[in-house]
Parts: structure tokens; sequence; C-alpha cells
């Protein structure tokens, strides 16, 4: 356990619960939060952290329980009376005004300061940026900005309202490692001038890197909270957050390739140049860069949803054009997306019907369709990807992150692919989970060619044989997974350094 402390904390939250309908999001949590401390927040999908937060910082309010701030019961009936009282959370989706500057974005709804002569604004920003070494230029259009950059001004933002307690969720799942060590550079100055942040992460390697202390929840409970000076390896992390050994260092045996089963030859589409890359049957190709650099185009014409505006695309041995024209449900192409809730899957449909999305010719016949044969397909499936569900009937909206995945991942692979186009396939998921799709994958390379795309240079090395680089658009470089050599300029290549 955390060592009592001399001083009493900024944040008691005592006793909190919330459910939503028959879901017990948390169950009579209470936590600390002190100034000059860093606690990281740790547990598996549907844990509880982002509803205990969500709680903290004015978004919800909770069925039971105290939240105290500085020693006073406080109710917040919304997020701007929790920014009032000092609490601000930097979310992973940035709510910025891309045509504006950096300092017109930080006083952006401050009264009686947007009005200010811009110089003085300037400097204002300025000062602050260097205070908390949050490197970014005041007068910079957003727009030109990187991941990085953008992030520095939603925690400005917050700094200049004086907000002293920071919550960032999931806070380097957009940056480059460079970005990754400056931010945990700029917490520690945070941390050092009395702020007290909590950190959401699902990389334990980080928590042991920038944490004072841990907070691990497990289905709503918190069920560990100790110094992380306490805490001898990740391996240790993951054994409590989970209750089990986990090893996210996948057996990623050498196989035979075989023909190309992906191939564009120097495609131009949108901010994509000159674009040259292939995907042999029997290995993974991972594309890696800071997200907004050009994966989503590149997805979205691999996946058929626009066609490239100049070059050649060669999808399992036919042109685009050909392809999309006559493919198949069965032993073709699949698409694994980013956007498992809005994209993947129908979140107000049941389990059996999301099923049925990409797979119900198999079970057609004519105009008929045999619900009671593939709802028993889906059950036998779900239960051998460790799904967990209660009944088919249940809503994929219910389903926690790690738990749609694999549903996406098992009804995908059902069909046999020859090809799999995998956009960040483990974002956002916890440990427990991220080995399960890792392995999943895996296993479907033994068939098929593999197109990865992901922000995660773990996965990408746990995984891929090939590692291609993007940035603006551009592919940087492309070399084995294995060139060590190479693997060690990753993070100047993604941030559009080259020799």
């Amino acid at each position: 356990m955390v060592p009592e402390q001399s001083s009493p904390p900024l944040i008691r939250l005592k006793g909190i619960s919330k459910s939503f309908g028959q879901t017990q999001a948390n169950a009579d949590i209470s936590l600390d939060i002190r100034a000059g401390r860093i606690k990281a927040l740790l547990g598996e999908n549907g844990a509880g952290k982002s509803t205990l937060m969500s709680i903290l910082a004015g978004r919800f309010q909770p069925d039971r329980g105290d939240v105290q701030v500085r020693g006073r019961t406080t109710v917040f009936n919304s997020p701007k009376q929790a920014i009032e009282a000092g609490i601000g959370m930097v979310y992973q989706h940035f709510m910025l005004v891309e045509g504006m500057t950096v300092a017109e974005n930080v006083v952006l709804g401050q009264e009686g300061r947007f009005w200010l002569k811009p110089k003085r604004i300037f400097q204002e920003v300025g000062r602050l940026a260097e205070r908390y070494k949050l490197e970014v230029d005041p007068g910079a259009r957003v727009s030109s900005l990187s991941m990085g950059e953008k992030q520095r001004v939603e925690i400005l933002k917050l700094l200049f309202r004086e907000s002293s307690i920071l919550i960032l969720d999931e806070p380097t799942t957009v940056l480059t490692p460079t970005e990754i060590e400056q931010l945990f550079q700029a917490m520690r100055h945070m941390s050092d001038s009395g702020k007290a942040i909590v950190f959401i992460s699902h990389k334990l390697d980080e928590v042991m890197s920038v944490a004072d202390e841990v907070a691990i929840l497990r289905q709503g409970h918190i069920v560990d909270e100790m110094e992380i000076s306490q805490v001898t390896s990740t391996r240790e992390l993951a054994l409590r957050m989970v209750g089990r050994e986990i090893f996210l260092h996948p057996d990623k045996k050498p196989i035979s390739t075989g023909r190309d089963v992906l191939r564009l030859q120097n495609v131009w589409h949108g901010p994509l140049q000159d674009i040259s890359l292939r995907v042999k049957s029997g290995e993974i190709n991972a594309v890696v860069g800071v997200a907004g650099n050009g994966q989503k185009p590149l997805v979205e014409i691999i996946s058929g949803q626009t066609p490239p505006k100049q070059g050649l695309i060669t999808i399992l041995d036919k042109p685009w054009k050909d392809f999309y024209r006559s493919s198949k449900w069965l032993e073709d192409f699949c698409y694994i997306p980013e956007d498992r809730l809005g994209l993947a899957t129908c979140p107000a449909l049941d389990l059996g019907d999301n099923f049925l999305l990409t797979t119900r010719e198999h079970f057609s016949r004519g105009p008929w369709l045999d619900k009671k044969k593939a709802r028993a397909a889906a059950s036998d499936l779900f239960k051998t990807f460790n799904v967990r569900f209660t009944s088919l009937k249940a809503k994929a909206g219910e389903l926690s992150g790690g738990n749609l995945q694999k549903l996406v991942l098992a009804r995908e692979l059902y069909r046999r692919p020859k090809l799999i186009l995998a956009e960040q396939p483990s974002q956002g998921l916890d440990i427990a989970a991220t080995e399960e799709i890792w392995n999943y994958l895996l296993q479907a390379r033994g068939k098929a060619g593999i197109l990865l795309i992901t922000s995660d240079l773990n996965e990408a090395l746990s995984l891929a044989d090939w590692i291609t680089v993007i940035y603006r658009g551009r592919i940087m470089d492309t070399f084995p997974a294995a060139d060590q050599e190479k693997v060690s300029s990753i993070g100047p290549l993604m941030a559009g350094l080259k020799d």
C-alpha cells in the first residue's frame, strides 16, 4: 500500500460507486491524489478507470460516495465546475481550433483574456511553455503542428487555467519516442512545481519510467496501490493487474513466404506521395508513424473506400478496380478498422447480427438466411476467441474494447482471408487483450499476408517481419524488423529525419 503522507491530499475520493444499468463500473473506490506526485492508474479494459476519472472531471456524478477537493466535499455538475476547482483532463482526441494559433487556443474561453493584445498573449503563453518544458511556438497555427505539439497545447490550456490536478488519458498513443520522453520530462517539471498528475496508461514500461505511485483497478475495485519503488518489474505489474502471467513477447516463428498479396507502385492520393510497398503471403509488413502522416488515406484506398488518384495497386493478383468489382466473402481480403465501435461493428445490434455483417453470404441460400445456424457458429467462434459475453442478444456497444476487438478479429478470420489490413489493432487495449490479439494475428500470418498500420513501435517490432516508416505521406524507409541498426533509426525517421 502507498504509505501515509504528512500533507493532506488535493483530492480524496471516498466510497465512489457508479453503475450503468446492470453494469457496475466503480464499486466503493477510495483514492488519494497528492500534490507533487504522478499517480498511474492501471487496469484492464472495462476495469472502471475512465468512469472514475470522468467523475473527477465532472462528466459523471457518482451514485454513492464523495469527492473531496482540498478537504471540502464537492459536487461537480459539469466539466466547467471541475475546471474551476483546478481539475483538468487531457483526452486522447484533442479539442483544438485548427485555424487559430497556439496562443489563441490556450486563452480561448478565458473571460477577459482572449481580447488581450496578441503580443502579450504570445508572451504569456511562451513563458508558460518554457517554464514547464512544453516547447511549442505560441504564434504557430495549430493545423501546422505535429500530434505531440498539439498535445502540449492541450496541457498548456489547463496550466493557463492554473489547474492543480491534471488527468492524462493514454497520452503517449500518438507520440514518437522522442515526444514521449519530452512529455515525461514535462510531467516531471509539473509535479516538481506542485501539480498532481494522474497518468492513465496500458504501457507498463512507461508507468515504471515516470510514475511515483500506482493504483490498480480490477472489475471496478481498487485491488492494489503502491509506491512504484516497491514494484520490481513490468512483469509484476502485469501479474497484479490481470492476475496471471502475461508475455508480450510472442513467439514469431519464421515461416516461408509466398506470392505478393498486395503491391502498391508509385501511388499518389491526397497527402500520399509516390508510395510503393508490398506484402507477401506469410509475412507482416508494419507501417509505423505518428498519426496523421498519411495512414488514413492509405487505409482508405487499400480497403476500397476510395480509388487511388495515380499509380498501380494490385490485390491478390488483380488490379484495384478488378478486385473490388469481384471481391468475395471467403479466402479474400479482410479489413480490421481502427474504429472498432463505429466502423467495424454496429453498437446497437446484437452480437449475432454483428457476426453476420461480413459473413452473411455463407449462411444465405437465395433470399433465405439461416440465422439459427449463424448464431450457433458465432457462439462457438466467440468462445474459441475468448470473447466474454453473457448472450448473443447482448448489444455490441456493451462489450469492453478488448472483447469487441476479439469479436471483430474472430469474425474476419472466420472468412479465411489471404490479405489482412489491420489498423491499430491493439490501440486502447489492456495488456491481456493485447497479448491475445497479437497471438491471433501471428496465427493468421501462417495463411495470409498482413499489412499492419500502427503507431505502437513495440507492437510493430513484436509482430512484423518488415518495417515501413511513413512521414507526411512519404515512405521514409522499409527494412527487415531484424535489422537492429535500422530499427534504431525509427524514431528519427518518424520525425522526418533521414541521413
